[in-house]
Formats: structure tokens, sequence, C-alpha cells
């Protein structure tokens, strides 16, 4: 690679020396030909190139290969006014290739020269432009879609790292680009004013210093000018087409060989017209059907053969199709593949698909990328990606949420209506179709567009229907969150947090701790809601503890006390006092009398059914007390009831939240919102 880098820089300073260092004929043919043996690799890279990027170091190579060009214009130009000899190649080219027809040679350098600088220069430096300031103007929003697949599952943290990379290497390069078709653009001007310059100056040396009559003068040097116009010109053009052709392949995935069959030849129907319509033209016309027959027939041999192919790859496709699903059938792990299951799945049915088609203004999915980001802030864990399907087994306005395959709520919506709920007192102006809210089964109504106006000045709480389905599933992640941290998700978090706090993971995992243990202290937290975020903490408290019990009830305990300040300000309101709910002295007493303790298992309450639903009556009215006055139900409890209460109470007032007196932050202000009695 060294050596590379050394002859790469040789040849550079090589090129800047030609300008000023005479050479002789011999070697001058030498460096035209490379010249057009570079032009034509160039070219014919670029044709072969499926990704602008795999030809990054086009417009570098660009810039040295028009530099190497106009270094050869110069010292043709001084061999030819010096010496009226520019080597073989230009008097090949000045002679052979216009027969020595200086009218000939000035018209087909002419014709050249048209094309590479109106035609195929102005359009390449036009696409370069257009397709620099697209590029730039598009990279906002590939970054936000790359964000969009990082956040909801689709792609690891590389792949969005590689793609970043892709997009500002192809920003870079549609630059480099931009600024790169100038110099095609010089070179056809310097093309043009040299073969001018020659032309003259030759002209005039010959008759004043060579003693030249004007005839052979202008004969010697005008062939001269022309050939050198000609060895030039040529491999320009090829670079000048080389530039075209990768600035306008930006949206294809081959080369240029393999879109041509695909997408030219790819129509029999349409060769079959063209092969009747060129046969038409030499019957009709004088054009003999000596010309047009065969043409016509190669068409024709080209739509045949093309629908053949196209036939045989159906053929192929269907025997693939039919072995790869008895290969299914056959195989005994394809009953395998057929037991995982999706630990979140959304259903709906085909009514609500323009709900989740971005091409039919669906914007769910963006709110599922959401909703996962506000669930990581909140709760500290990373919810698994959710998989949107429509499924025909539903009714068309039917959708239904699943955990790991069972489901666990639905609803039914409305399309073209909005969902409108009382603020406490209906208002008879507001017209709709009754229903419940599927999130907390409050009473609303469904109104249509001109309703929905009226609806939000009489007070009524009006949302969209993506608004609902997203209102949904977040509730349901948050009552489901604990069922989705398995030992795999658990692992995930740890790892990420060993980065930043290595020596707590590695004293705590497995030393004292093993895994398991871990995940069910955090699904313990999860079930109540409070939050892993602050996972150091956590692990903190774990190894102090985990010397002591290895009970995992007994642990959570402990880390809720070390999260007091974190659960007292999740349940409060900023500003205002915590208000809970306690337990008359003597229901505390008989609660714990009938705290009953397994061996080896959690412990339970025991008490008598009759004076149970009593306690629940109780509860229920103080909660709902609380509820109504837009505060978070708290009950406080002794320490070791804590736990059993909670268990107790879940099934018939999952909303309580119970703390214990250790779990209370000493700076904040605790009120009595009331207290249960007998």
């Amino acid at each position: 690679m060294k050596r590379t880098d050394i002859a790469i820089m040789a040849a550079v300073i090589g090129i800047v020396v030609m300008m000023v260092v005479p050479m002789n004929t011999m070697l001058l043919d030498v460096l035209l030909i490379i010249n057009l043996f570079v032009s034509m690799t160039v070219l014919l890279v670029a044709m072969s190139t499926s990704e602008p990027l795999d030809f990054s170091i086009f417009p570098s190579l660009l810039l040295i290969t028009t530099l190497y060009r106009l270094a050869l214009n110069i010292s043709s130009m001084r061999l030819i006014l010096s010496q009226h000899n520019a080597g073989e190649v230009i008097h090949t080219f000045g002679s052979f290739v216009i027969k020595g027809n200086i009218v000939i040679g000035f018209i087909v350098f002419a014709i050249l020269a048209i094309i590479q600088f109106i035609v195929i220069t102005k359009g390449a430096e036009r696409v370069a432009e257009v397709a620099a300031r697209f590029t730039l103007d598009a990279m906002p929003g590939k970054q936000i879609a790359i964000d969009a697949d990082l956040n909801a599952g689709l792609i690891t943290e590389q792949d969005a790292r590689n793609r970043r990379i892709a997009i500002e290497r192809e920003a870079d390069f549609y630059g480099a680009m931009d600024g790169a078709s100038k110099f095609v653009k010089g070179d056809a001007i310097a093309a043009i004013l040299i073969i001018i310059v020659n032309t003259i100056g030759g002209f005039i040396i010959g008759m004043a210093m060579n003693g030249m009559s004007w005839q052979e003068a202008a004969h010697t040097y005008t062939v001269l000018s022309v050939g050198d116009g000609l060895v030039s010109q040529i491999p320009a053009l090829l670079l000048s087409t080389a530039t075209a052709l990768m600035v306008t392949r930006a949206a294809s995935e081959v080369n240029l060989g393999q879109d041509v069959i695909q997408q030219v030849f790819s129509q029999p129907t349409s060769l079959y017209v063209v092969a009747g319509a060129i046969s038409l033209l030499g019957i009709f016309t004088p054009i003999s059907i000596f010309v047009t027959f065969p043409v016509a027939g190669v068409a024709a041999f080209m739509g045949w053969r093309r629908q053949q192919r196209q036939a045989a790859e159906v053929e192929e496709k269907k025997q693939e199709e039919v072995r790869a699903q008895s290969d299914k059938t056959k195989k005994p792990e394809s009953v395998l593949s057929m037991l995982g299951v999706d630990p979140i799945e959304f259903e709906f049915g085909y009514a609500l698909i323009p709900l989740v088609d971005s091409k039919q203004g669906g914007d769910l999915l963006d709110r599922v990328v959401m909703i996962r980001r506000q669930l990581a802030l909140e709760l500290g864990m990373v919810i698994p990606v959710i998989r949107l399907r429509d499924n025909v087994e539903l009714r068309p306005s039917e959708y239904a949420i699943k955990i790991r395959g069972i489901q666990v709520a639905g609803g039914d919506l409305m399309m073209g209506h909005w969902l409108a709920m009382s603020p406490g007192t209906d208002d008879p102006a507001v017209v709709g179709i009754p229903t419940e809210e599927p999130t907390f089964g409050l009473p609303a109504v469904w109104v249509d567009s001109g309703m929905r106006l009226r609806a939000e000045a009489a007070g009524y709480t009006v949302v969209d229907l993506p608004t609902v389905v997203a209102t949904h599933i977040t509730e349901v992640l948050k009552s489901h969150v604990h069922e989705l941290l398995g030992r795999q998700e658990t692992k995930t978090l740890i790892d990420h947090i060993q980065t930043s706090a290595p020596a707590v993971v590695d004293d705590l995992i497995p030393n004292l701790l093993t895994l398991g243990q871990v995940q069910k202290v955090l699904a313990n937290l999860l079930e109540e809601k409070v939050s892993i975020r602050d996972l150091v903490t956590i692990l903190e408290t774990l190894a102090d503890a985990g010397n002591v019990t290895k009970d995992t009830d007994v642990l959570t305990e402990q880390v809720r006390q070390a999260l007091s300040r974190q659960i007292c300000h999740q349940f409060s309101i900023p500003g205002e006092p915590l208000s809970v709910i306690t337990l008359a002295p003597a229901m505390e007493e008989q609660i714990q009398a009938s705290l009953v303790q397994q061996d080896g298992g959690p412990a339970f309450i025991g008490i008598d059914p009759t004076e149970a639903q009593k306690i629940y009556r109780r509860l229920r009215e103080e909660t709902d007390k609380m509820s109504a006055a837009g505060k978070t139900p708290v009950l406080l409890a002794h320490p070791q009831l804590r736990l059993p209460l909670r268990r107790w109470l879940t099934r018939f007032i999952p909303e309580l939240v119970v703390l214990s007196y250790n779990e209370l932050d000493p700076t904040i202000e605790v009120e009595s919102g009331g207290v249960v009695n007998l």
C-alpha cells in the first residue's frame, strides 16, 4: 500500500512536471495511449457500478485525469509549434482518421465538442447540481427514518450507525460531483481554445520562422492541431459520459447492462409491435426490405425469447414454492418455527387499515414508536417490538391487543368519528352514538365532524381514533410490563449498565444473586408500576442485601425503601402533600393477626370472607373519594403488611397503591386522606 501511495503521488507530480519540461514524441505517444486507456476504463467501471458510492473516488479521479489531459495538450502544443511533429498518435488521428481533409477534421472535432459541451456536459452539470441539492434536503428525513426504525426495533445500533455513515458519504459524494462536473465543462472549453491557438500559432510560426508557404503551413499545422484536438477530445468525451452515468444512476440497484435488459427489453408485446412497425416501414416505403426485415426479425426474436424466459421463470417460481412448502411440511424444525409467539401484538380489522397505513395518512406506527420511547423513560425498560397486523377474523372496526399470543384487551372504533367523553354533565345538544371508552370504561359518544366542535365547546374531551388506540396500548403495556421482562431483557439492561458501572454488576452477578433472582425483583417493581430506570441504585441495594437473604420478596422491599424518594414523587402531585389512606389500629391488628406465613412461600392474609368484604367496601369508598379529587389513591401500611396487603387487594382494587412507613421520603409532606375502619 505504501508503494501504491508513493506511485500515485509521483504520478500527480509528474503531471505537473509535464507542463514545464519538454518531452520527445515517443514518450508523448505512450502517454496519449495511457490517457485513452484510463478514459475507457473509467467509463466501463461507471457502467458496471450499481451503487454510486462504490466508485466514490470518481470526483477526485476526474480532477486528476482532467489535469493529465491538459498537461498532454500543453506538451503536444509545444511539439507542434516547435518541431511541427507531435508523434505518431496525433499524426494518425490527423491524417488517417480524417483522411488528411482539414474541413472534415474541423467538422468532426466541432461535432465532438458540441456533443460533449452542449449535450453531455451541460446535462451532467445540471443533474449533479440537482442531485446534490436534493440529497442535502433529504438528509433530515432520512435521519428521522433511521431513528424511527431504531426505536421500533427494526434495526440495531450498528445498522443505524452504518446507515448514517452511508447518508453522510452520499451527501459528500454528490456535493463533490457537483463541483467535479465543472472540471468537465472547463475541459471542453479549453479543448476548443487549444485547437484555435494551435492552428493560428502554427500558421504564424510556420510562415514567419520556418519559411513555409501559407498553403504548406496551413495544411501542416491544421492537420496536427485537429489530430491533437481529436486525440484529446475522445478521452474527454468518454469521461464526460462517465460523469453523466454516475450522477444519473442513483435509483438503480444493479449495473447498466442488467438495467437495460430488465427494463428496456422486458416487455415482449412492445418488441412485437416494434417489429411489426419496422416491417410495415419496409413494405410501404421506398426503404429496402433487406434493411428493415433483419431489424424487425431481431426485435421479434428478442420478444419471443423474453416471453419464453418469463414463462420459464414463472414456472420455476411455482415449482420453488411447491418445493419450499413440501420441505416445510417434511422438516421437523418447521413445527418449532410455529411455536414462537410475539411478546406484543396489535391486531385490527380491515376497516382500521387507514389508521396504520402511512400512504393513507395513518400515523399509528409513529405513535407506537413514541409509546415505546415514553415507557422507556417512565419505567426504565425497553418495551419489545409491537407487531401490527390485520386479522380477517376480527370485525371490520374491531381491534385486539395481545400479550404473548393471548388477548388481554380490545375495542371497537367507528371510522370517520371522534370519541367524546362527558365532563360529568351531559349536554343534550351533543348528539352521537353511545359507547364506552375502551381504556378506562368511561361513558362516551361517537360524534361526527359536524358535532365535534359543539362537543368541544360543551366541555367534552374529544379525541381522534389514533389517540384512543395509543392510549389503550399505553395503559395495557403499563399493566402487563412485568410480564414482558424476562431473563434475556434483564441481561440486556444489565449489559447496558455494565458499561458505566461495571463494579456493582461484577460484585452482584453471579457472586450474590443469579440473573433470575434479579429479574424477579425487577418484575416485582414493575408490577406495582415502580420505575426501574435507576438501575444502578437497585443493583447497589441488591448487592448490599444479597449477603443477608436470597428471598426476592424481601429484596424487593429493600429496593423499594432505597427508592423511597422516587416512589413518593411518582405518586404525589408536585407542590402538594402526599395524601394517604390509613387503616384504623383495630383493623390493622386484625389483619396482622390473620397473617399466615407459609414454609418457603410468601405470607398471605387469611381473614374471614365476611370481614374481608367489609374491608374491601370501605377501601373502595375511600379510594373513589381520592380518585374523584384527582389524586392517586395511596394506602399507608405497616412494613410487614405492605406486600401481603398489596397482593390481597390487587384483584379487587388494582389502582390502589400500597406504601409502607419505611418508603416515605422525609422531605415530602404527608396528609391523611381518610381512615378505614369497621
